[in-house]
Parts: C-alpha cells; sequence; structure tokens
C-alpha cells in the first residue's frame, strides 16, 4: 500500500465515522447529546468517578464536563456528591435511568443505526462486525 492510499483510506474513513455520527445525532430523538452520552456510558461502565477523572477519560476539559455533569443530574440520568476524601472533588455516578439510557433501550439513535445496518449486504455487514476490534483500538486507552 503506498503513502497516498493510506492517507486516502484514512481520509475516507475520518469523513465516513464523522458522516455517520452527526447522520445519527440528526435523526435521534431530542436529549442528551453525544457529549453527555459520551460522559454517562463512561460512568456506566467505570463506576463512580471523581469530575476530573471523567473529564480526562473523555478528553474534555474539567469545566465542560463539570456543566456536561450538571445537565445530566438536572436530567436524574447521575448523581453528583461530595468526595469524602477530598471535600474539593465531587463524585458522579449513572443512575438507574441514566444506565438504561445507556444500554439503549430507548435510543432512537441506536435503533436507526440497527435500521442502516440491516439495509446493507451480510457481506457488509460481516465486514463492519469483522472491522469492530480494530475500530475499538483506535479508540482504546491503549492505542
Amino acid at each position: 500500500m503506498t503513502l497516498s492510499s493510506v492517507q486516502d483510506v484514512t481520509g475516507r474513513l475520518y469523513l465516513a465515522v464523522g458522516r455517520l455520527s452527526r447522520s445519527l445525532r440528526q435523526a435521534g430523538a431530542p436529549g442528551p447529546g453525544h457529549g453527555s452520552i459520551s460522559a454517562l456510558a463512561t460512568l456506566v461502565h467505570f463506576g463512580e468517578l471523581r469530575l476530573g477523572d471523567l473529564a480526562a477519560k473523555e478528553g474534555v476539559a474539567a469545566a465542560t464536563m463539570s456543566r456536561i455533569v450538571a445537565t445530566l443530574v438536572e436530567a436524574g440520568y447521575v448523581t453528583r456528591e461530595s468526595d469524602p476524601v477530598d471535600r474539593r472533588a465531587w463524585l458522579a455516578r449513572a443512575t438507574e435511568e441514566g444506565e438504561r439510557l445507556v444500554s439503549g433501550v430507548r435510543s432512537t439513535r441506536v435503533q436507526e443505526l440497527n435500521r442502516r445496518l440491516d439495509r446493507l449486504t451480510p457481506e457488509m455487514r460481516e465486514s463492519i462486525i469483522s472491522a469492530l476490534p480494530a475500530l475499538e483500538a483506535l479508540i482504546s486507552d491503549e492505542g
């Protein structure tokens, strides 16, 4: 594979992922945005986290995460309490309602993606399934 073809694949992948993400957000029902869903999913996966640690995992500034968590608290998806070890810090935890939201029970975006996947040929769906470990590796902490 030449440098030019690698750059072409990289550019196509970047555009495809971005456009798919934007398209699914637009197809979804009003509700928490992508940043909020991502932060909530991180809390569901890791459990209770300090706001600073959550911000670091999400790759955003602490002030941004504070606003995201405040919105999620107001919506009933997250609880926030003072850290008993360091009273200056806050701990965030997903509520049961937040866990249900992340699980996709009410996610119209996940349902929309499923509808789109159903329109693909079996071979194309299998290609996407086969590519998932590589895509997940691109976003892992180890990569």
